[in-house]
């Protein structure tokens, strides 16, 4: 199954995006991942890449990202990752739920969890 990880600048805002797609998400592996590792805003590219593995059970990861260094870091944390991973560019509570969705699926595969990520973009509030 693909897994996710949710990247934010504050670990509360993480915690509650993967809390809110967990209910859709069904058996998805959703890992929240923020702060700069002393409880403060930022984001921390080791700490990524730990969730990253915690996430992954060999179907690859799906990132999503709040923003800026985020997705630096994220980067990072890919590149030094040994697990299959890609950042959606996607808005990420919108993004992330679709994603827990695709993940269900049992056709679902690491660009098709992405690609649905990707789809909240277009998504209208009004």
């Amino acid at each position: 199954m693909v897994g996710l990880v949710v990247v934010s600048h504050s670990q509360t805002a993480a915690d509650g995006i993967a809390e809110v797609a967990a209910e859709m998400g069904g058996e998805t592996r959703i890992e929240p991942v923020g702060s700069d590792g002393q409880g403060g805003f930022g984001t921390v590219a080791s700490d990524i890449e730990r969730a990253i593995a915690e996430a992954d059970s060999g179907d690859g990861v799906v990132v999503l990202v709040d923003l800026g260094s985020a997705v630096m870091n994220a980067e990072v944390a890919i590149e030094t990752s040994d697990a299959e991973a890609v950042i959606a560019d996607a808005p990420v509570l919108e993004g992330t739920v679709n994603a827990a969705v695709a993940a269900t699926s049992s056709k679902a595969s690491l660009e098709s969890v992405r690609e649905q990520a990707e789809a909240a973009r277009g998504i209208q509030k009004r």
